[in-house]
């Protein structure tokens, strides 16, 4: 590898040619600010607040653009002179000239990138450069999100985010002063194929973007004394949510989340993970019946609901490939209001079932049709990790005091299988105990299944379960499920296919908490977060799901067997051909 040699505010460092002056000051330990910067997803210098001063071959220094400028042969670079200052400074007063500053009310107050570089930066005359503001209205026509471009600063993160989730429902619109982020035509999101992934969301540097709030709802209900209110964590959740209180990134604070919602008000807090071994359950038979009668190959899971929407939009043809199995979220809602309602003579009418999750489009989820096994909605509310967190703070609750509690039975009782959902291959990796011992009528010593692990973005590997050889992809994010689902469009031939719409799965959905750039491109979140799934797991007594006391008494009182008629008729869905419905 070719090195270059230059020179960083008086410091001599070496790094491979190609360089960017950013990524060269990163060596050492210089963050030059970024707004628009995405590691090559976005790197398009619009923004202009990465401006340093260069000098190349004993020239002048210049202004140039620190984010997609390369360095050269001793080139000198000065990051923070005066000059570099007053640069940035004008160009955060230009940006606030359009900007609707109304950070007091703005839910991302305090973690907004924009708000932190003004303050930073001494921004003081807010309206110095004020004039005319382009129009805008705001667009709330999709159940899971927000968009306010009075908010947006036209950085096309959002976009570029989209775009890697293979979507690109959004651009830039019009030119000039009249630049502005929309759908073609200017449509509503709710008129196009947006599949809720909510990854433009986490990608905004300010609060252009949000999930649509629902937390009013959860409130109203706790309120309401004539209803049981149940509230259920999804097992990524628990590997973030302490990052909005100041531990760090992939730090498992599951027992404090408990408390903390116990101290919220909810009748009782119960845990995904027993349903995701439930979904095992019922995808692993599904799996088995599939292989051994002939069925539609390859089998693809079914429990992120924003590749769901994606497969409806552009693969229905695959829609026979999908498990009919219901995602955890739903089956712990259908088993909420059936079994447990029937074995605490509880009407189901009168059971509010509240998720968390870290996933925007599991708000979508909740209002699918075949969804309300009892004759009501499974699930009637869904709140992301950022939302559980914003009600913690509001209710005066100490996280970091509270005590380590554990989850309340019987629905709160799970295997390692069903925590490590929340990572991509877990799903897989889960589903493969459970299979493996159902075939081969032996035990399994060695639970894990290390190929399917990591955070890649398609992985594929063959397995030898009995008789059988197995062949497994997985693949997360938008992009990645395109490059699966075309090599198997092309003959590739695959047994069992897990897809999670997020890039990393859940543990980086869309409802997760937000840090900024600087943080995403050099930390790998999604990674720490899985880590601390994967080490629970490992901790864990019972790892299998078919082993979850639990799960045995489900199925013995009143399911009968995993894929009986009454399984299909609680724990079952369907699918759409939504390939016609959007404009784009």
């Amino acid at each position: 590898m070719n090195m270059v040699n230059v020179k960083i505010n008086g410091m001599d460092v070496s790094v491979p040619q190609g360089s960017t002056i950013l990524e060269a000051a990163r060596v050492l330990g210089i963050e030059i600010p970024t707004l628009c910067y995405m590691k090559e997803i976005n790197e398009i210098g619009a923004c202009r607040i990465c401006m340093v001063e260069a000098s190349e071959g004993g020239r002048p220094h210049k202004l140039v653009t620190a984010c997609v400028y390369p360095v050269s042969e001793g080139m000198d670079i000065l990051t923070n002179t005066l000059k570099v200052q007053q640069s940035r400074r004008m160009t955060l007063e230009m940006i606030l000239s359009t900007h609707n500053r109304s950070c007091l009310t703005c839910v991302r107050s305090g973690n907004c990138e924009l708000q932190a570089l003004c303050q930073e930066y001494g921004v003081e005359n807010a309206d110095k450069y004020d004039g005319a503001k382009p129009e805008s209205e705001i667009d709330d026509s999709m159940v899971h999100m927000v968009r306010d471009n009075s908010k947006c600063i036209l950085c096309r993160r959002c976009v570029a985010a989209c775009r890697e989730q293979d979507v690109a429902v959004i651009g830039a619109n019009d030119r000039g002063f009249d630049t502005h982020i929309g759908c073609v035509f200017d449509e509503k999101l709710g008129r196009v194929d947006c599949i809720s992934c909510g990854q433009c969301i986490i990608n905004c540097p300010t609060g252009a973007l949000t999930e649509k709030d629902d937390t009013d709802k959860v409130y109203a209900a706790l309120s309401d004394e004539t209803k049981t209110v149940i509230v259920q964590t999804a097992p990524a959740v628990r590997a973030a949510i302490g990052e909005e209180f100041g531990y760090e990134i992939g730090t498992n604070t599951e027992g404090k989340m408990v408390a903390a919602l116990r101290r919220l008000g909810f009748d009782k807090v119960f845990d995904t993970n027993f349903s995701a071994d439930l979904t095992i359950m019922e995808e692993a038979n599904e799996l088995i019946d599939r292989v051994q009668n002939g069925g539609t190959l390859p089998l693809i899971t079914s429990c992120s609901p924003g590749w769901i929407k994606y497969c409806e939009y552009h693969y229905p043809e695959l829609l026979g490939n999908l498990s009919s199995c219901k995602s955890p979220q739903q089956m712990f809602g259908a088993i909420t209001k059936t079994w447990y309602a029937e074995k605490n003579g509880l009407d189901p009418k009168d059971i509010v079932c509240v998720s968390v999750m870290p996933c925007t489009a599991k708000k979508f989820e909740i209002g699918r049709a075949d969804q309300s096994a009892a004759g009501v909605p499974d699930v009637d509310i869904s709140i992301t990790t950022r939302e559980l967190a914003r009600m913690i703070k509001r209710a005066g609750i100490q996280f970091k005091n509270l005590p380590d509690e554990t989850f309340d039975n019987p629905l709160g009782e799970s295997s390692g299988a069903g925590v490590i959902f929340g990572a991509t291959g877990g799903v897989m990796e889960a589903a493969l105990r459970t299979a493996y011992e159902t075939i081969t009528g032996s035990t399994l010593e060695d639970v894990d299944f290390t190929a399917v692990r990591g955070t890649d973005p398609v992985k594929v590997t063959e397995l030898k379960v009995g008789d059988l050889n197995v062949k497994v992809g997985v693949a997360s994010g938008g992009k990645a499920a395109k490059e699966l689902l075309t090599r198997v469009k092309n003959g590739e031939e695959f047994t069992f296919i897990e897809i999670m719409g997020c890039p990393g799965g859940c543990v980086n959905g869309g409802g997760q908490p937000i840090h900024p750039s600087s943080v995403r491109q050099t930390v790998d979140i999604k990674a720490l977060r899985a880590k601390a799934l994967y080490q629970e797991d490992a901790g864990k007594a019972i790892r299998k799901s078919h082993e979850n006391p639990v799960i045995k008494a489900l199925y013995d009182e009143y399911l009968g067997k995993p894929g009986s008629h009454k399984a299909h008729e609680i724990l079952h869905t369907s699918y759409v051909d939504r390939s016609r419905e959007a404009i784009m």
